[in-house]
């Protein structure tokens, strides 16, 4: 009769689980001023973006009503309740017409040349503090890059200091650390890079809307009376 011996029942692995805080924490302070940098960045990120985003929003809301009543102003000659209505209205396409009513009697050149200059006034308020996001886009990763290089640099450090004995989980932990950064300056930049290019294509319809009134403004002032 054989008698089989019976083995011992293999040792239960535990499940290693990460945990961001821990990372952080185990980063150093090179790699925890990375970090903190970084959501500062992302801070301005979403309040850059935001306040821009209700800001256009408020810059095109103007009543459809708002070329009738002036062109029903200008074509009777009460120029004064057009500039009340462009007060009222307060956003930049009536501002751009109460410059141009400001010129009436002058040449449509001299006009046409005071419009484009308070367009450009305009555009320039519309498009305040968005090549911001376009910096942190491009900065961003560039930051969690170098938290990298850092975490890396300490860890080939402790792995000279061990002697030649290598510890796996001390470069594993200094690995983890190192990627964090670099997780977080990709997360920011990408987050900077699409709200940067949808505020710009916001900023550009308002553009757009302010060059189609101030041309219909034109063409009203050149038409024959």
């Amino acid at each position: 009769m054989i008698f089989l011996q019976a083995q011992d029942p293999a040792p239960l692995q535990t499940e290693k689980t990460l945990s961001l805080i821990e990372l952080i924490q185990n980063g150093g302070l090179g790699g925890q001023l990375i970090i903190g940098l970084l959501f500062i960045l992302l801070l301005m990120v979403v309040y850059i973006y935001f306040e821009r985003l209700f800001a256009i929003r408020s810059a095109v809301q103007v009543s459809p009503n708002f070329m009738p009543q002036i062109r029903t102003y200008v074509m009777n000659g009460k120029i004064d309740g057009a500039q009340q209505l462009c007060i009222t209205e307060n956003a930049p396409v009536s501002r751009l017409v109460s410059k141009g009513l400001s010129r009436i009697g002058r040449p449509l050149d001299d006009i046409n040349t005071a419009i484009e200059n308070a367009g450009r006034l305009e555009v320039y308020q519309l498009e305040k503090n968005i090549s911001i996001l376009a910096t942190i886009s491009g900065a961003a990763p560039m930051l969690g890059f170098l938290g990298t290089v850092i975490g890396m640099i300490l860890s080939i450090f402790e792995i000279s200091n061990a002697g030649g004995n290598i510890d796996m989980q001390l470069l594993a932990d200094g690995l983890y650390t190192a990627m964090t950064t670099t997780v977080a300056g990709l997360i920011v930049g990408i987050l900077g890079y699409i709200t940067y290019n949808h505020l710009v294509v916001k900023t550009n319809k308002a553009v757009y809307q302010m060059e189609a009134t101030s041309l219909e403004f034109l063409d009203l002032l050149n038409e024959p009376a």
